[in-house]
């Protein structure tokens, strides 16, 4: 016959309560010791449980988040940012935009820092619980057209809506025709005034007609996500440049 606490154990797994079987026997040590009444040592058990589970679901969303790097906020050196991204960045690392559903667009030439900020702001969202995903402009009109053209259109975009958060990142290093821009522009409308989503583009909005050929066009796709949103001027030196610079310099 088995004891109590095997049955506790056994429970524990049936439920999938896995902090239960891991902190059971230390949990009992110490109630024994501080002399907790029952309701005390149940509480200590399910704040374990409560802590676990919430530990799983950060690791879980940062992976289905799909970032390409691991890139954090304290690794930014603030004094090396564009002056618009120092001035900027406090008020976004608050999240605040995410809760209210705006957009940040972050746009200036390359190496200036926008995809690490984007990403940065992301893996903190994952921490808070909000849901994240990371994609490239170039792959997400790539899985818009596969989904077209298997008919599961509707599906992809059910999906994309219903993040908290969706970051599109290198806008404008690639071109595409009209098609391409309208489910483009279609797909980001989705989340339009509902969701945050970041945009990170080497191109001013002026020279967006480079890439998507129809103005009118891109005259509604600036509209659409310019509206209510952080723009964030992230011209600059590059800080690729500057670390070259400081290799041949130490050499």
């Amino acid at each position: 016959m088995k004891s109590e606490k095997e049955m506790v154990y056994d429970y524990a797994a049936e439920l999938k309560l896995l902090a239960f079987k891991e902190e059971l026997e230390c949990m009992l040590h110490l109630a024994a010791e501080e002399n907790w009444n029952h309701l005390r040592f149940l509480t200590e058990l399910f704040r374990k449980e409560c802590g676990r589970r919430t530990e799983c679901r950060r690791k879980s969303r940062m992976k289905s988040a799909n970032f390409p790097q691991m890139k954090y906020l304290h690794e930014l050196v603030t004094e090396e940012m564009p002056e618009d991204a120092q001035v900027a960045l406090p008020e976004l690392e608050t999240l605040d935009f995410i809760r209210q559903g705006r957009n940040v667009v972050l746009y200036g030439n390359p190496g200036t820092g926008k995809t690490h900020i984007a990403t940065a702001l992301g893996i903190k969202a994952c921490q808070q619980d909000f849901t994240v995903l990371f994609t490239s402009v170039p792959i997400l009109l790539t899985q818009i057209r596969e989904a077209k053209s298997a008919k599961t259109l509707r599906s992809l975009q059910l999906r994309f809506e219903k993040y908290d958060l969706v970051i599109c990142d290198e806008f404008g290093y690639v071109s595409c025709d009209k098609e391409g821009g309208e489910l483009l522009f279609n797909h980001l409308s989705l989340r339009a005034g509902k969701r945050a989503t970041i945009i990170t583009t080497n191109l001013a909005f002026n020279r967006w007609n480079e890439i998507i050929k129809d103005k009118v066009l891109v005259a509604a796709m600036v509209d659409r996500l310019t509206h209510k949103a952080y723009l964030v001027n992230m011209s600059g030196q590059s800080y690729r440049l500057k670390e070259t610079q400081k290799m041949r310099e130490n050499k």
